[in-house]
């Protein structure tokens, strides 16, 4: 289904009017790239490379001190997340943007890729600001999840004296949703409940998947120096072999850092919702949701299980419950 065919051009001509455009003031980051939050992000993805935590280590470096990664680009610049903030009003073009495609019934929104670049390593001390342009809206397109338009947009980084330091690519799809067929036994139906966002399978890890759906938590190995890997990748990290298998966890574990989700709700999860990253007995982390306990209960150091479930009719799901 889509858009009578003058109502679609005066559309399309009102979106090209966003291409170029700023989405409004360049946002300025809260805080100086900083020692903790360095450390606090080191932690939280299991990356141990002296040149981000160790000052003796990074000052013997080629760096000739401590750095930030270069993933944590967009980290200096996020705001924080307004839970309080109730208003239709957009606040800037970028939401405006969307607020026309909504308010023409492309509803629904999904991300679909972000490519990043990066100038320099950031170091302790750099003040950054970003400005976001949209850069380019396609034309309408067909795709497996209904009828929509790509957006763009190009966010620059830059330092306290103006230099570039880095880029983001990123896009996302406002599409109109699909709507299944419906029969007349279906149309009396009550309506089905709604079910939780699936994974994207793809060949790095469906394997994973398939043995999830036999009730089981594997842990990719690199054949080559051993390290276990999550999640799953073509390639080992450490060593950069592609001779890759995998184990089988115990499924014992500790809780390494959680957070207690009330706001926004999707369709198809139960609120308050627990998103724990887990520390497992082999030494990896993954997110999961923690089960069977009251949010008031969790904390660090917990120690837990998991137990492999099935959360709808089609989709298996390593959660964890208190061990004991």
């Amino acid at each position: 289904m889509t858009l009578p065919a003058k109502q679609k051009r005066e559309l399309e001509s009102k979106l090209q009017a966003y291409v170029g455009k700023p989405i409004g003031p360049p946002q300025v980051g809260r805080d100086p790239v900083n020692v903790p939050m360095i450390r606090q992000w080191c932690d939280a993805m299991g990356d141990g490379h002296p040149a981000y935590t160790d000052p003796v280590a990074a000052e013997r470096s080629v760096h000739r001190g401590l750095v930030a990664p270069p993933t944590m680009l967009q980290a200096w610049i996020l705001p924080g997340f307004e839970m309080s903030v109730e208003t239709e009003a957009p606040r800037d073009e970028q939401q405006a943007l969307h607020k026309l495609l909504s308010d023409h019934g492309y509803t629904s929104v999904v991300a679909t890729n972000c490519e990043q670049g990066y100038a320099r390593y950031l170091r302790p001390g750099d003040e950054l600001s970003a400005e976001t342009v949209v850069e380019s809206i396609s034309e309408e397109k067909a795709t497996a999840l209904g009828i929509g338009y790509f957006i763009d947009t190009l966010t620059t980084f830059r330092d306290q004296n103006g230099d570039e330091v880095g880029w983001m690519k990123f896009r996302v799809l406002k599409f109109i949703p699909q709507q299944p067929a419906q029969t007349a036994s279906s149309a009396d139906a009550a309506p089905a409940k709604p079910q939780r966002i699936r994974p994207l399978l793809g060949h790095d890890n469906a394997w994973w998947w398939e043995i999830v759906n036999q009730g089981q938590l594997p842990i990719q190995k690199c054949n080559g120096c051993g390290a276990l890997l999550h999640p799953p990748r073509p390639m080992c990290g450490h060593c950069q072999s592609t001779d890759l298998s995998h184990v089988i966890a115990s499924g014992k574990g500790e809780v390494y850092s959680f957070v207690v989700m009330h706001h926004p709700q999707f369709p198809g999860y139960e609120y308050p919702l627990v998103a724990a990253l887990v520390e497992l007995e082999e030494g990896t982390r993954l997110v999961s949701n923690l089960v069977g306990c009251a949010p008031e209960d969790v904390h660090i150091g917990l120690p837990v299980r998991v137990c492999v479930e099935r959360v709808d009719d089609e989709l298996m799901l390593p959660v964890f419950r208190p061990a004991s």
